[in-house]
């Protein structure tokens, strides 16, 4: 049901779900790792984000709270996503050294609790350059 696959490996036959939509979101995220590299704190890349996504024209809401569903019913308790792009796509930024499956697992949760569709798990930590998982439901 659910799929982790690093944008690099990708390689899908088919249409990527939403794949302009993603694509401008990476060219965002790379400009800012190619402006300021690693080691910064996410709420930086957070903020460095933002401007981007501005100036590149994509819509987004930073710290968007999304509402949860437990057996389809809205539960008390939300979630707030780094960003929501294009109200469909969750983007979940990192600084850290690498990815872990704590770090998938918690995009696959907020996707199947919110019930959106693709998250975009971002990790501009490492040395080589920002690394984006990209996570269907």
């Amino acid at each position: 049901m659910y799929s982790v696959v690093k944008i690099k490996k990708e390689k899908i036959m088919s249409k990527l779900l939403f794949e302009s939509e993603t694509y401008a979101i990476r060219g965002a995220v790379f400009n800012v790792y190619r402006e300021i590299g690693c080691g910064f704190l996410e709420a930086v890349y957070q903020e460095c984000l933002e401007r981007e996504f501005t100036f590149q024209k994509i819509p987004f809401v930073a710290q968007k709270e999304l509402r949860l569903y437990y057996r389809d019913e809205m539960i008390n308790k939300a979630y707030q996503a780094d960003f929501l792009c294009y109200d469909k796509i969750i983007v979940e930024i990192k600084s850290v050294l690498e990815i872990t499956n704590i770090h998938n697992a918690q995009v696959i949760n907020y996707l199947k609790m919110s019930k959106l569709k693709l998250g975009l798990l971002v990790n501009f930590g490492g040395a080589n350059g920002a690394v984006i998982n990209r996570i269907v439901n």
